[in-house]
């Protein structure tokens, strides 16, 4: 049972919101509409839905710093329950791809977030342990393709105090699991054994489970502090997940590589009828090297290419992703679904294209396809959107000869109901509509009493001129300012011309990556910036009740970032302030600008009426500035990027150069800016940038000496 623990009640617009969505979801609903304004408490509304309903439940939400705040905000709500985190475990990532046009291969790079990779295991761990009080928040990560949910659930290990299981059994049991034996060092996804006792090391939690034999008999279960080796908790009964998503048997993979080779000498063949003797020869190094390793190891480099031979799967059949690992009675919730169904649909498309290259060129075998994200229509499938299709309990896949269901087999206690969808947005698109027939639930009013914001519309002649006005006066009572511009180079420009005159601010855009966005938007709040400009701000889900001024320039330039819906979600950036307001420039009013001012005083009028009747005055939000989630889950990467930076400038002070009189150290400069050219034209920009620190501090050091 889901326990909500909060300081508050549902006010406003939610109690009515929150009974007619739980209404709809018994109803048998397959999908409704929140429509809910910037600062309603959309979030605990679905938060109260969550606890009354009981159903395991997906959040899906479009990228990582908004699945973050999601997963922090529901650990909280939730905190006796298993609230879980589901996103790509990739720090950096180059897929594997081909260019024909310039004959260039580029082979596969990443780098593996070992905190996520735990949280990815947790997720799974918690869906097939039985719980209903499940919460997943996730990015469209899950729907790629993870290891078969049946071969994680065989692969799991359940132990009693009592059974009689020999120890050397359940070794090979934990090696089955993808469990490593160590001895020395005890990290994650390892177990050690010291006489009649076996200690592992969880690989989705920060524990460890000690298992002590007497004999062929297990005597005790406990779960250890890994740092001060103290029992946490005594137990009957323990459950002990794969250490990886991907767990697959000894047999399957002999099957699998027998289908490999057969599938590898078709393809070699019908690359030799066509007369491209370079592909079949390419194609059958690479297979044949990959073989052995799976043979010898039970993975290679690129083994989810694979995918398909070791899951069993037939050519074209979807492959296995989190929602297998969901049951029939799932809850899924899509956060600002206007952005995040497009997403889902240009998935499949993208990743197609890459593989085509690689299949088409004899880099891959064409089952390297059937390694991809969901489809569209498969989507629909799994969640109950699917037209005139059978529930998802009934769709079934040919696995080893058996028929087993997509979604985890039910338990007893568990409703026999289908899948439900709730979308959340302030400016739902029409495909949220058609498919909630309907069926949308207002909540426009705020438990603050705040107002959508006053929209004024203002020629663009002389725009940045009247925006420096605006800025200084906001500045001068301690408020904030969001300006959006139509391209990247506007905003850097823009940022520039308002620092050349002494206010602080700061651009956003997508070539500043997440955890750097991250930081200018909290300084923005703590007013190190008192101006925040971007191109599309809709897009980073701001919480900045400090923003009291969103200036849209050139609002007139119908186009996707002047459309109806953007710029409603734009002027809601204000929303949170008493003093909120909207200054579009134009020209013309735009059929968007008009249906955005309507929207936006339809929603006035109702939210004052609110107010007048229930006698409140609007007050402004507060909110503490934390770290954010998504910088928590990434400090070990950035701490070890702010040592590495920190020992390098340790060894400047002791470098020789610093004994250097001036003549030698400006010779030694210029050497050092060769140096920096040549690595850049090499494009190793890494070792470029550094060269050039450690030129201006040279250069730092001659301003002395020339002094």
């Amino acid at each position: 049972m889901f326990r909500l623990e909060s300081p508050y009640k549902p006010t406003g617009d939610q109690p009515e919101a929150i009974r007619a969505l739980v209404e709809g979801v018994r109803a048998g609903a397959p999908a409704q509409t929140l429509l809910g304004v910037t600062g309603s408490g959309k979030t605990f509304t679905v938060a109260n839905v969550i606890a009354q309903l009981n159903r395991p439940t997906l959040i899906l939400s479009h990228n990582k710093t908004l699945a973050a705040q999601l997963y922090s905000e529901m650990r909280a709500f939730f905190p006796h329950n298993a609230v879980e985190y589901f996103v790509s475990y990739y720090d950096y990532y180059q897929p594997e791809a081909y260019i024909p046009s310039t004959d260039t291969y580029i082979e596969k790079d990443l780098s593996i977030n070992e905190e996520i990779d735990r949280l990815r295991l947790s997720a799974t761990a918690a869906l097939l342990s039985g719980r209903q009080d499940v919460i997943v928040v996730s990015s469209v990560s899950c729907l790629y393709g993870i290891g078969s949910p049946q071969d994680f659930s065989q692969n799991s290990i359940v132990l009693r105090t009592g059974d009689h299981l020999p120890m050397d059994e359940l070794l090979r049991q934990l090696v089955a699991a993808q469990y490593i034996r160590n001895d020395i060092e005890l990290t994650r996804g390892r177990f050690r054994v010291k006489g009649d006792t076996i200690d592992v090391a969880l690989a989705y939690a920060d524990y460890v489970v000690r298992i002590e034999f007497f004999g062929n008999e297990i005597d005790s279960l406990s779960t250890i502090d890994p740092l001060n080796n103290t029992t946490i908790e005594r137990f009957d009964t323990f459950h002990i997940s794969p250490a990886t998503i991907f767990c697959v048997s000894r047999d399957r993979i002999e099957a699998a590589i027998s289908q490999i080779r057969l599938d590898l000498a078709s393809q070699a063949l019908f690359f030799r009828e066509q007369g491209e003797e370079l592909y079949a020869q390419r194609l059958e190094e690479r297979v044949k090297y990959d073989l052995e390793m799976i043979q010898e190891l039970g993975y290679c480099s690129g083994v989810e290419n694979y995918s398909r031979y070791l899951d069993g799967r037939q050519p074209g059949t979807p492959p296995y992703c989190l929602l297998d690992y969901f049951p029939d009675n799932m809850l899924v919730v899509i956060d600002e679904s206007h952005v995040t169904i497009p997403q889902i649909h240009a998935m499949y498309g993208g990743d197609k294209a890459r593989k085509d290259n690689l299949v088409n060129f004899g880099f891959r075998l064409p089952a390297a396809r059937d390694n991809r994200p969901l489809t569209f229509d498969e989507w629909e499938s799994k969640v109950g959107l699917a037209a005139e299709t059978e529930p998802a309990s009934e769709q079934t896949r040919q696995k080893d000869g058996n028929e087993t269901t997509t979604r985890r087999q039910r338990d007893d206690n568990e409703t026999d109901a289908n899948p439900s969808v709730i979308f959340l947005s302030a400016t739902p698109a029409d495909y949220e509509l058609a498919k909630s027939e309907g069926i949308v639930v207002d909540q426009l009013i705020r438990p603050t009493g705040l107002l959508d914001p006053e929209i004024e519309v203002r020629p663009s002649e002389h725009q940045v001129d009247d925006l420096m006005d605006e800025v200084h006066t906001r500045i001068h009572r301690g408020e904030r300012v969001l300006v959006t511009t139509l391209t990247k180079r506007m905003a850097e420009e823009l940022d520039e011309y308002l620092r050349r005159y002494g206010i602080n601010s700061a651009y956003i855009h997508s070539d500043i990556d997440t955890i750097e966005r991250v930081k200018i938007m909290e300084d923005l709040r703590r007013g190190v910036y008192d101006v925040l400009v971007g191109v599309n701000l809709l897009r980073e889900g701001l919480d900045l009740p400090e923003v009291s001024l969103v200036a849209i320039l050139d609002a007139d330039k119908e186009g996707f970032l002047r459309d109806k819906r953007s710029l409603t979600q734009t002027v809601g950036r204000a929303a949170r302030h008493v003093n909120g307001k909207a200054i579009l420039y134009a020209d013309r009013i735009t059929p968007s600008m008009q249906a955005t001012i309507d929207e936006t005083q339809r929603r006035r009028a109702r939210q004052m009426e609110y107010n007048r009747l229930h006698n409140i005055t609007p007050t402004a939000i507060r909110k503490e500035i934390n770290t954010s989630a998504i910088a928590a889950l990434y400090k070990d990467t950035e701490a070890e990027k702010q040592r590495v930076e920190n020992a390098i400038r340790e060894s400047w002070k002791t470098a020789p150069w610093q004994q250097l009189g001036a003549r030698e150290l400006r010779r030694a400069a210029e050497q050092k800016r060769r140096q920096m050219l040549a690595a850049a034209k090499d494009l190793d920009f890494n070792l470029a940038a550094r060269l050039r620190d450690e030129m201006l501090q040279m250069e730092a050091r001659l301003q002395i000496l020339d002094s």
